[in-house]
C-alpha cells in the first residue's frame, strides 16, 4: 500500500519555508510522503494535492468549495499561521475535514509590532530620523510626541495577540481599553484593563486603536468612514491583523485632512499598496505584512502544523481546529 501523503503548499515568492521541509520532515518522514509545491498566486492546484492526507497551507493559496469537493482522501487542511479566511471551512466542515488553524506561534512577534508602530508614532521617529539627516534639529514634530500616561490605548479584538498588546500597553503607562463582543464576562478584571461595550465607544474613546480581530464575514471593513469620523482628532490607528478588516481609502482621506495623526498598517486592504499615491499618503508608516516574522516563530509554526498533520495521519485527535 502507498503511504499517505502529506503537501505543503506554498506561494512561489515565499521563502518563509525550504523544499526539503527540514522543519516538518522530523515529525512526518516515519508515516508519511512529504512533498512541498510551490505556487504562483491563483494557480491552479496540482494532483498530489487532490490525492493528499493532510494539506499544510500557507498564505495565498486557496480552498474553496469545489477543491474541498475533491479531496476525497483528505483528514485535515492546516493553515500555517493565524488566519483561516482562504479556506472554505464551512464546505470543509460538510466534507468531514477538520480546518485547524496555528493561532500562538506569533503573539509575541505581532504584538511587540502593534506596539512598536505605536511608539513610533507618538516618538515621530521616522520624521525625526528625516530631520536629523537633513542635518537639522527643528524638531518640527515635537507638538506630535505625547506622554503615554496621558494617552488611551484601544483594542479591538481580545484574543491571543490583543491580550499580549494590551498587556504590553498597560505597561508602557497606556490607560488600555478594549472591544471584544466573544470574550467572557470578567477578563477585563483577570488582566487588569477596562471593557467598553460597543466598538463606537472604542473608537470615540481611544487616543490609538490596535486591530487585533479575525478576518471574518462579521468583521471585513468594519472600520470604515464612519467609524473613522468617531475617532479623536490627532489620533492614531494602528492594524497588524488582516488588511481587509479597515477600508483604507477613508483611512488615507482621514490621513491627508489631518483628522488623524498618523497610522501604522502592517496590512493593507487588497494589499499590497498599489499607487505612488497611497504610497505617498501622509504620516502613514507601512510594513509589509510582515508582523508575525522571527526565525523563532517560524520554527514554531511550522512544527506545530507538522504535528498536527501527524497526528491526522495516525488517525489521532487533532486540536486548533476553526471548523
Amino acid at each position: 500500500m502507498s503511504r499517505p501523503l502529506v503537501v505543503i503548499l506554498c506561494p512561489k515568492e515565499f521563502r518563509f519555508t525550504d523544499t526539503t521541509a527540514s522543519v516538518e520532515t522530523p515529525f512526518l518522514a516515519e508515516v508519511a510522503e512529504l512533498k512541498t509545491v510551490w505556487l504562483d498566486f491563483n494557480a491552479p492546484l496540482p494532483d498530489e494535492v487532490f490525492a493528499a492526507t493532510a494539506i499544510i497551507l500557507w498564505h495565498g493559496p486557496r480552498v474553496d468549495a469545489p477543491v474541498v469537493a475533491r479531496l476525497k482522501n483528505c483528514r485535515v487542511i492546516i493553515r500555517n499561521g493565524v488566519g483561516f479566511d482562504t479556506v472554505d471551512i464551512a464546505a470543509a466542515a460538510s466534507a468531514g475535514i477538520p480546518v485547524c488553524n496555528v493561532p500562538d506561534y506569533g503573539t509575541e512577534e505581532v504584538a511587540d509590532h502593534a506596539i512598536a508602530l505605536t511608539l513610533a508614532l507618538y516618538r515621530q521617529l521616522f520624521p525625526l530620523d528625516a530631520e536629523a539627516k537633513r542635518l537639522g534639529w527643528k524638531i518640527e514634530t515635537a507638538a506630535k510626541m505625547r506622554r503615554l500616561s496621558t494617552q488611551t490605548f484601544g483594542v479591538l479584538g481580545l484574543g491571543r495577540i490583543g491580550t499580549a498588546a494590551a498587556l504590553r500597553a498597560k505597561a508602557l503607562g497606556f490607560r488600555t481599553i478594549f472591544y471584544d463582543p466573544y470574550v467572557p464576562s470578567g477578563t477585563h478584571k483577570a488582566i487588569g484593563v477596562e471593557r467598553v461595550n460597543t466598538l463606537e465607544e472604542l473608537m470615540r474613546r481611544s487616543d490609538t486603536v490596535s486591530v487585533h480581530c479575525p478576518l471574518t464575514d462579521e468583521t471585513r471593513g468594519i472600520i470604515g468612514a464612519k467609524e473613522i469620523a468617531l475617532m479623536k482628532p490627532g489620533s492614531y490607528l494602528v492594524n497588524t491583523a488582516r488588511g481587509d478588516i479597515v477600508q483604507k481609502a477613508p483611512v488615507f482621506a482621514a490621513l491627508r485632512s489631518g483628522h488623524l495623526a498618523g497610522a501604522g498598517l502592517d496590512v493593507v486592504e487588497a494589499e499590497p499598496l498599489r499607487t505612488p499615491e497611497e504610497a505617498a499618503t501622509p504620516n502613514l508608516i507601512v510594513t509589509c505584512h510582515a508582523a508575525f516574522c522571527s526565525p523563532e516563530g517560524m520554527v514554531e509554526m511550522r512544527s506545530t502544523s507538522a504535528k498536527i498533520a501527524r497526528a491526522a495521519v495516525l488517525g489521532e485527535p487533532v486540536w486548533n481546529r476553526v471548523n
